[in-house]
């Protein structure tokens, strides 16, 4: 359950990050690739912008998702001790 909380917070302040990074207005936003209107567009930087979101979202997933189960004894080999 902390792991899936821990996932959630991370996700959250990642998805706040990318939200600012596409709604600012940067010198190197490259070229508006769709007009949403006359002052609004999606650029080519918002596109690595999503990219980048999506992938650290699936990692945060393949983090959560990672079974911990403990190691016996039995289980051991020479060089884990």
């Amino acid at each position: 359950m902390l792991r899936w909380t821990c996932a959630a917070v991370a996700g959250a302040v990642l998805s706040g990050f990318a939200f600012l990074l596409v709604t600012g207005n940067y010198i190197n936003d490259g070229p508006v690739l769709v007009r949403l209107s006359v002052t609004h567009g999606l650029h080519l930087g918002d596109l690595f912008i999503g990219a980048g979101w999506l992938v650290a979202m699936l990692m945060l997933l393949v983090l959560a998702r990672t079974d911990r189960r403990p190691v016996s004894r039995g289980d051991r080999t020479p060089l884990s001790r």
